[in-house]
């Protein structure tokens, strides 16, 4: 009732009746609409009451998508890169002069934006494979469907990555022949779902940056050209002036919890990467970096596997150690650390973040990193990854201050 207050509020002049707090199975016999949120999994009891009673279930996407006034919709999905990429075509629609709006799966609500758009606005969707779920009722897609990359990831949700990927084709099963897919060319999961494509499939990679471009780049990670790319190709289906396109993206300072740089104090900077819920993102983190690291990983399970990761950590001769947050998948992660990186030094598993940043800032000296990469997902310590991020941040400026003072 208190996180709701506000909402509440403004409805307080109608005859609703609320029950907040729990479900009871009675509310979903007798309703004429459920609205889901896409984190519920489709298995749950309360859905499967509201089936065999013939009540429609929808997501706020299928509310968005029915009296959406614009047809010129830029939908992005994939595993990792969601987000920056979002957001980097906003950064470029701005600087163009295009009337756009961003909402969707980076905490804007698509019902918030509607009332700002008209036919000649263009809307840019980050959806989430759950989030594409619900728009497989909806019989078309975005003009202009983007698949940053796909790997394994949310297979505590989905039986196999053969699920995962059909929810991920969703984007542009609806697509019209004059519309557009693109995909990363380096990604072989990408390459494998090119060929259903009804419209028009366009690759995009780091190389079509030119060195030049990538010189002027800020934000950190070789992942995060990839991500730039696809932005770019966006905003040349769009005709959007080269030299525009290059002046948005090389002054873009990145996100909150992706590669974040939080602060230098003695001589030891810190990396807040708490968006990194899966191996292949934490991994990305862990190779942009050459200075000495101390890397902290760990945390709930979304059954995955950590072996490529810990090989991958064999390689760099830098990672000076390892610290582990308390979760059901640090287990597997401390296995296979064992088996790879015998010779590195581990603390841990702590259950509080601020226990994990000083057994960090213990390992670490000047000229170091202390970098959260978790490579999990974050229930069960932290309500989500974002406030897994605000924590490590709290407890590194707490602790510089702390440090001040002695």
């Amino acid at each position: 009732k208190e996180e709701l207050s506000p909402s509440l509020k403004k409805l307080s002049k109608l005859p609703i009746k609320y029950v907040l707090g729990k479900h009871r199975l009675i509310d979903f016999k007798n309703c004429d609409l459920i609205i889901k949120n896409p984190d519920v999994p489709n298995k749950s009891k309360f859905l499967a009451a509201a089936k065999k009673n013939n009540i429609p279930v929808l997501m706020d996407i299928n509310l968005f998508w029915q009296s959406c006034p614009s047809s010129k919709i830029i939908g992005i999905t994939g595993t990792k890169g969601k987000t920056t990429t979002a957001y980097l075509v906003k950064e470029i629609l701005d600087r163009a002069g295009f009337k756009n709006v961003l909402a969707g799966n980076l905490g804007v609500s698509f019902l918030t934006v509607l009332p700002k758009i008209d036919s000649k606005t263009w809307i840019i969707l980050e959806l989430s494979s759950w989030q594409l779920e619900g728009l497989k009722k909806e019989s078309s897609s975005p003009t202009i469907a983007l698949i940053t990359n796909i790997f394994p990831d949310h297979l505590n949700r989905y039986r196999n990555m053969t699920d995962y990927l059909s929810a991920k084709k969703i984007i542009f099963a609806h697509q019209k022949k004059t519309d557009y897919l693109l995909l990363n060319k380096e990604n072989p999961w990408s390459l494998k779902i090119a060929k259903e494509a009804p419209g028009q499939v366009v690759f995009f990679t780091k190389e079509d940056l030119g060195k030049n471009w990538q010189e002027k780049i800020k934000i950190p990670g070789k992942h995060n050209l990839d991500n730039i790319a696809a932005a770019a190709k966006i905003a040349n289906l769009l005709k959007i002036k080269k030299d525009l396109i290059i002046e948005a993206t090389s002054n873009f300072k990145g996100l909150p919890h992706r590669l974040e740089f939080v602060k230098t104090f003695s001589g030891i900077d810190f990396y807040n990467d708490s968006a990194a819920t899966n191996p292949t993102a934490a991994e990305a983190a862990i190779t942009t970096f050459d200075k000495p690291l101390v890397w902290i990983l760990g945390g709930a399970d979304k059954k995955l596997q950590f072996n490529k990761l810990m090989k991958k950590a064999k390689t760099i001769p830098h990672l000076k150690g390892l610290v582990f947050l308390e979760g059901k998948a640090t287990s597997k992660i401390i296995k296979e650390a064992k088996r790879n990186l015998s010779g590195i030094p581990s603390l841990g598993p702590f259950n509080k973040m601020s226990l994990a940043v000083e057994a960090a800032y213990e390992l670490a000296e000047t000229g170091d990193i202390i970098l959260l990469s978790p490579a999990t997902a974050s229930f069960g310590l932290f309500k989500n990854e974002f406030d897994r991020g605000k924590q490590f941040k709290k407890t590194v400026n707490d602790l510089a201050k702390k440090t001040q003072k002695v």
